[in-house]
């Protein structure tokens, strides 16, 4: 069972509502007037009725309905101005919690994305969900019902002290509905509360399967998978059906016994009001105003008891958020970072280095000690699953190894910010991302403030410029979300250009021409091979061909580190090389005739 949010989760949201301060009192006060005026058209109606109707006095009565006017005039506008000021700092508080957020989301690392870090997870999927449902929420209650609340809270208290002040002996009778109203908004908005988290729960999960399906479209209807999606989210959209409407049961439950106890009270109180004024000890004006008054207390603790639904709501959707802001990353800086040196040499070490990813038991790398020496070229090889990719997470810091180290140019990575140390690397992935937007803002991703030169000589020299001027505007053209509009071989030298732009002092490519056809990958080889001509390189590589001419080899398997060396050597010294080697040049000639 889901936990109920601390009642206090609400009040640390209000602290991003201090900048905005100046609003807060003026809507207040705007708050403050409309209530007054609600309050004084009782006292209005009094006048009317004793002193225009009952008197047969014209002019009294000329006299109460413009002052009755004039009131409604005041409360229009104080209405009018609250309305507008409590909507924009709900959605001021949205804005800023959306960037709070979103900018705290960035500093975790990304195994915090990998692994549903949260209850109900989802990874990325159910927390960008949070991002835009649940402020969505918080926006409707700061913005909307908490006005609400004060409002409806300032017109019962100042009803309740009329109605006193009016007839003392029957508020008696209507302040007796009042807090029988309690233990039921109680217990309701508990279970509000809970059915709310779960709620918000379903509908994130609603949109991390829609965002799945719909970003693997491709492989849905190649694999006929249609009908099972169709089921699958069916079956989603029910739970959160289900989830809703018994949310909303109970509110319907809370608003209606605490609108029916208030109710109630006034109706006795009417029977007796009307026997008083028959009776002659009480006018028609006085049992009209303080008919006026409970039925205001009525429907203030009516709408008090739906605000508490929302605030009920409001609390799940804060505290998904809180956890959030309050997950810290694994990955930080240290308190005071060694600076790197200038310029940065590359030379790269990992002493002992056994790293195993969480919820694993076998280790992806296991006692594995190596030397890189600044400006070498390094190819790294082995079957699936050896940890090639891992060397290059941990090289990134992604991760921190569990025993071991890793350090560059002798500095242990973890005494290094994050930020500095990947500011002098360079990936490209085997299957790279691409941002919704241009191709040039792709393209910035290497360096922001490069100019339109730099970014066509970065397109040419990874053969990318072509292609990118037969676009409809350039470099301008929009390549849709993850660049759908290129193909596959487009997508990689893109992103080769975006590393070439970012002239990283160490570069990482994870067989980073292996979507290209033969003549593309000729000319980005060519061109690879100039960008490391003097930079520290990590080459991983499926295919042996590609890097056979590397200063040296690095053979994993299983994590561990089984030999090293040139083509030449490894043939002879390493079993696993030569069984690789052979799978893909054939038995008659361990090296490919124009690799010679």
């Amino acid at each position: 069972m889901t936990p109920s949010p601390h009642p206090r989760v609400l009040l640390r949201l209000l602290t991003l509502l201090r900048p905005y301060r100046g609003r807060l009192v003026l809507a207040g006060m705007a708050l403050l007037v409309a209530a007054a005026s609600v309050l004084l058209l009782g006292q209005g109606l009094r006048l009317v009725i004793d002193q225009g109707f009952l008197a047969d006095d014209r002019g009294g009565l000329h006299r109460g309905l413009l002052a009755m006017l004039l009131v409604v005039a005041v409360l229009a506008g104080a209405s009018a101005l609250r309305y507008y000021l409590v909507t924009w700092i709900g959605e001021r508080l949205a804005a800023d919690l959306r960037r709070r957020v979103f900018d705290h989301l960035l500093t975790l690392e990304p195994a915090y994305f990998e692994v549903s870090p949260v209850e109900g997870g989802g990874g990325a999927g159910e927390i960008a969900s949070r991002l835009t449902a649940d402020t969505s929420v918080l926006q409707s209650l700061f913005g909307s019902s908490v006005s609400l609340a004060l409002r409806n809270l300032l017109m019962l208290v100042g009803a309740v002290m009329l109605m006193v002040v009016t007839q003392p002996w029957l508020s008696a009778i209507v302040l007796l509905g009042i807090p029988a109203t309690v233990l039921p908004i109680r217990w309701f908005g508990r279970r509000v509360r809970r059915l709310s988290r779960t709620s918000q729960d379903r509908v994130a999960e609603l949109g991390r399967y829609a965002g799945e399906a719909l970003t693997g479209i491709r492989t849905v209807q190649a694999f006929h998978h249609e009908p099972a999606a169709r089921r699958d989210y069916g079956a989603r959209v029910e739970d959160a059906f289900a989830s809703a409407v018994a949310r909303t049961r109970q509110r319907a439950w809370l608003t209606g016994i605490a609108m029916l106890l208030v109710f109630a009270a006034v109706g006795l109180m009417l029977w007796q009001g009307g026997h008083a004024v028959l009776a002659g000890t009480m006018s028609s004006g006085e049992l009209a105003a303080f008919v006026f008054y409970a039925v205001l207390a009525a429907g203030a603790v009516g709408t008090l008891a739906e605000v508490a639904g929302d605030v009920q709501r409001a609390a799940g959707a804060a505290e998904r958020l809180l956890e959030l802001l309050d997950a810290r990353p694994r990955i930080r800086a240290p308190a005071t970072p060694v600076p790197l040196p200038t310029p940065v040499a590359g030379e790269l070490r990992l002493e002992d280095v056994t790293f195993t990813y969480p919820g694993r038991e076998t280790p992806a790398l296991a006692g594995v000690d190596l030397r890189i020496r600044p400006g070498e070229r390094v190819a790294i090889v082995g079957p699936s699953g050896a940890g090639k990719s891992t060397l290059f997470t941990l090289l990134l810091r992604f991760h921190d190894p569990e025993r071991g180290r890793l350090t560059l140019d002798g500095i242990d990575l973890r005494d290094l910010d994050p930020t500095e140390l990947r500011a002098t690397l360079g990936l490209v992935a085997q299957e790279p991302v691409l941002f919704t937007g241009s191709a040039a803002d792709n393209l910035r991703y290497g360096r922001p403030d490069a100019t339109a030169e730099e970014l066509r000589a970065a397109a040419r020299d990874a053969n990318a410029l072509a292609f990118l001027d037969a676009l409809p505007q350039g470099l301008d053209t929009p390549l849709g979300p993850g660049g759908v509009q290129l193909s596959g071989g487009q997508r990689q030298r893109l992103a080769i250009a975006r590393a070439l732009l970012k002239d990283p002092r160490i570069l990482l490519l994870d067989e980073a021409t292996s979507a290209l056809d033969a003549e593309s990958e000729r000319l980005v080889q060519q061109a690879l091979d100039r960008l490391m001509a003097s930079r520290t390189s990590l080459v991983i590589a499926h295919r042996l061909a590609t890097v056979v001419a590397a200063d040296r080899l690095l053979v994993l398997d299983e994590g561990r580190l089984v030999a090293a060396g040139r083509h030449d050597e490894l043939m002879v010294d390493s079993p696993l090389y030569r069984h690789l080697a052979e799978l893909q040049f054939g038995r008659r000639r361990a090296v490919p005739e124009d690799s010679a």
